[in-house]
């Protein structure tokens, strides 16, 4: 599969009503996948019934439009990964909370420490959060519970400023099952299950970034729903998790 497969970047940014900020954030963001050196696709997926003007705003910029095939985010990401053409699988929110000027910086410590994810990570030393005080006690508390459940030691688990190895995703998005956001965990462990199945490790590295709220618009988040799903999916990924372990026992 990953012959099939060009050298390059796919960005992919996963949109619901966010036309106002796509029309400020792809030129930004366009710079600076420039300033990485490779070519690169943006894709921006947008929900299964169009609700506000993205097509048009992609169409002015240049850039992929897929609209989604179910509903939910866990689809949205299994679309963008089903779509993607480049050997690289950049993904970044739609809503102006990342800054695309991290972009560099995220596939720098991807290229030199050959990282099998990267991540802009909003709680190592030099990372910042400037989302509300609840979100962020519920944020922290349920990273703390992460790297429990999946057995990777990044500070940041819950964020979904990413680039993998696409290759890697496409091995991996048959099996996806999570509806919710929780599926940014349930591929972290489903790719570490991988990696341990050939005798490696899963490589994670974090480079600090400034999480910023939402540009423009409200945000679609709410924040006790959200901590409620991934209780109800913590059971689903340890499981996961304690038979991959038993599995190789055998």
């Amino acid at each position: 599969m990953s012959d099939d497969l060009k050298k390059g970047i796919s960005m992919v940014l996963l949109s619901y009503e966010e036309e106002e900020n796509l029309r400020v954030y792809l030129p930004q963001i366009k710079e600076k996948l420039n300033e990485c050196g490779e070519p690169y696709e943006i894709i921006v997926v947008d929900s299964k019934e169009p609700l506000d003007n993205t097509r048009e705003v992609c169409e002015e910029n240049g850039v992929r439009y897929v609209n989604q095939e179910n509903t939910g985010f866990g689809d949205a990401y299994r679309t963008g990964i089903r779509s993607a053409e480049y050997q690289k699988f950049f993904i970044m929110d739609s809503d102006g909370s990342h800054n695309p000027k991290y972009i560099p910086d995220i596939y720098n410590i991807f290229m030199n420490e050959h990282a099998d994810v990267a991540i802009g990570s909003r709680y190592i030393k030099g990372g910042v959060t400037n989302d509300s005080a609840t979100s962020q006690i519920i944020s922290r508390v349920l990273n703390k519970m992460f790297v429990l459940v999946l057995g990777i030691h990044a500070k940041d688990l819950s964020t979904d400023f990413r680039l993998y190895h696409t290759s890697r995703l496409k091995e991996i998005e048959p099996y996806l099952t999570c509806i919710h956001y929780e599926v940014v965990q349930e591929i972290l462990l489903k790719l570490k299950i991988n990696k341990l199945s050939q005798g490696e490790k899963l490589k994670v590295v974090e480079t600090p970034i400034i999480f910023d709220k939402r540009l423009m618009g409200e945000s679609k988040r709410q924040p006790f729903a959200f901590a409620v799903s991934y209780t109800k999916n913590f059971f689903y990924l340890s499981g996961l998790r304690l038979n991959a372990a038993f599995s190789r026992m055998r």
